[in-house]
């Protein structure tokens, strides 16, 4: 069943963000019409899902989707230009936004699970950011993807720290130096999305991927994405030394032996997460 678990505001009675948890996938559902705009709202709800999801054993994998046309248009504009009016002419305000921001996708790469997003319509700006920072993504053959700050004198310096570390560089740079959209084939070609399928599989789609990793071991999916992330920071000598002792702390675990013993007697695994 779905659960409501933010209200945008008092005088609405739409949810902010839906959550829908079933065979391990917990499924987050932006609900922010008409362009799902990262608001302060919005960001700290989706912080505190994660924040819950990561100590709950029952999930497995995360997926962030959306409804209507837009997966998302970014930060709110017209919360950030009210605040202009603020005493500091919104200094205090943009520093909040922008942080809360950074806090959320450097969380995603921390959570010691899986995230998907689920991409279905235009995923602009920070909605481009949180697509490139989600650990996979997968997209609707209609897609599009930009980040256009430089078109509003906004450039996209925080959405490129994780658009430079997803998309090829020199991509990531056309896209940040044109702002100008692009369309699912090319945002795979560039190294955004990894499927791109039509728009009436998609769930189906994501929801087989989410299946097949929430089967695998808990403990081995923790140990294998912070391994990934952490290696791609290293030069490539210290990068073997560390994902060596990694694979040696891993064939430790009950897991690892569970696993493997069931590989060689031919047989499913019974996961212990020890």
């Amino acid at each position: 069943m779905a659960e409501i678990v933010s209200f945008p505001d008092a005088g609405k009675a739409e949810a902010l963000l839906v959550r829908s948890l079933r065979d391990g996938v917990l499924r987050l559902l932006l609900n922010n019409p008409p362009a799902n705009a990262l608001s302060i709202a919005l960001l700290e709800a989706l912080t505190s899902e994660l924040d819950k999801a990561g100590s709950d054993a029952d999930v497995r994998v995360v997926v962030i989707a959306s409804t209507g046309n837009v997966f998302s248009a970014g930060h709110d504009l017209k919360e950030l230009t009210a605040h202009r009016a603020d005493e500091d002419q919104g200094a205090a305000f943009f520093e909040r936004a922008f942080r809360l921001c950074a806090d959320l996708m450097l969380k995603i790469a921390h959570l010691p699970k899986p995230v998907i997003a689920e991409v279905d319509g235009l995923a602009t700006a920070a909605g481009c950011q949180l697509v490139a920072s989600c650990d996979l993504a997968i997209c609707t053959d209609t897609s599009t993807f930009c980040t256009p700050g430089v078109n509003i004198g906004l450039f996209c310096s925080t959405p490129m720290v994780a658009v430079t570390r997803a998309a090829h560089r020199k991509q990531a740079m056309e896209m940040l130096l044109t702002g100008e959209t692009i369309d699912a084939s090319t945002a795979k070609d560039f190294g955004l999305v990894n499927r791109i399928v039509p728009k009436q599989y998609l769930a189906q789609v994501v929801s087989k991927y989410a299946g097949v990793i929430a089967s695998k071991s808990p403990l081995i999916l923790k140990i294998g994405k912070e391994a990934f992330y952490r290696q791609l920071e290293l030069p490539v000598e210290a990068a073997y030394d560390y994902a060596a002792k990694v694979m040696v702390d891993n064939m430790l675990t009950q897991d690892a032996e569970q696993g493997i013993g069931a590989f060689l007697g031919k047989r499913k695994p019974e996961w212990k997460g020890e």
